[in-house]
């Protein structure tokens, strides 16, 4: 996989089946978290500019955002890379898809 490469729900799964090191988000509202969550950090696409110190300092380390279908996290994407995040990665089709895959 290529570095800022946005990635798909199968690689997404595989990411988390085999727990590997990464900053993850979700950029929805709170309602849509509680109703479901793949366990990301909630930070809503609104406050993220505002929050970007939550992210630390780790500009080149893996970030994976996701919203519902992945118009939000791709905003999000282009935000984080616009600040020097140099390796996030939106997940395509974001929540809507990993329900009709898993």
């Amino acid at each position: 996989m290529k570095i800022n490469e946005d990635i798909d729900v199968e690689q997404l799964k595989e990411l988390l089946d085999q727990q590997k090191d990464f900053l993850f988000i979700d950029v929805r509202e709170p309602y849509e978290y509680e109703e479901f969550n793949l366990g990301a950090k909630l930070i809503p696409l609104g406050d993220l500019m505002g929050r970007t110190d939550e992210l630390g300092d780790h500009k080149a380390q893996e970030i994976v955002v996701y919203c519902r279908t992945g118009n939000r996290s791709g905003m999000a994407k282009q935000i984080l890379n616009q600040i020097g995040y140099t390796n996030v990665r939106n997940v395509l089709g974001g929540i809507s898809a990993w329900k009709q895959k898993f």
